[in-house]
């Protein structure tokens, strides 16, 4: 009984499991809501595509909180519970495939900086099959033999990618033209 009693009390005088524990830290480095990382710059070598991203304190976090996943056309990075949030930051469609055993990841100062290693050593115009289309559209719509269909399809660019300030303002115009070629100020073809 005596024994039973001094094993009672051993139980009651340990502290408590550590599971508990456990289960709060893995919360807390998923913790907060996660960010979608816009903000990036990039560079090339012969070898190598490198991409900056700018996160604040990165350097502190350990190692194993800041993740790369390569694969031959995309990589994708999540940096996790830094100031209590999570970032993320996806690549899908690379311009050209890269070698996933090549490509790493080193953390600096303020800047995670992603290396992929190139397949093939060549220049690329761009990140992105996507990005790549997209100049060759833009490209597209200004190689125009009319001045005047090209100036219309700047306007029309303009209009799109401006703020609202941008958009009052060739809209003021625009009326103001219209309201003048109606008035007969001006002739309707210049």
């Amino acid at each position: 009984m005596t024994e039973k009693h001094k094993l009672e009390l051993e139980i009651k005088n340990q502290p408590p499991p550590k599971p508990k524990d456990v289960a709060e830290e893995d919360k807390s480095l998923l913790g907060g809501y996660t960010v979608k990382i816009n903000n990036y710059g990039w560079d090339q070598s012969d070898k190598f595509i490198k991409i900056y991203i700018s996160l604040n304190g990165v350097q502190k976090l350990p190692a194993e909180n800041v993740q790369v996943n390569f694969t031959e056309r995309s990589f994708d990075l999540l940096v996790k519970n830094l100031n209590g949030k999570n970032y993320t930051m996806t690549f899908n469609n690379l311009l050209k495939p890269i070698s996933v055993e090549g490509s790493s990841k080193k953390i600096k100062t303020d800047t995670v900086l992603v290396m992929c290693r190139k397949k093939r050593e060549e220049k690329w115009d761009c990140l992105t099959q996507v990005e790549k289309e997209s100049k060759e559209k833009e490209k597209a719509a200004y190689d125009t033999s009319d001045p005047s269909e090209g100036l219309m399809n700047l306007l029309k660019k303009m209009y799109a990618e401006g703020d609202d300030e941008m958009k009052r303002t060739i809209n003021k115009a625009w009326v103001e033209s219209r309201e003048k070629q109606s008035k007969g100020d001006i002739p309707m073809d210049i």
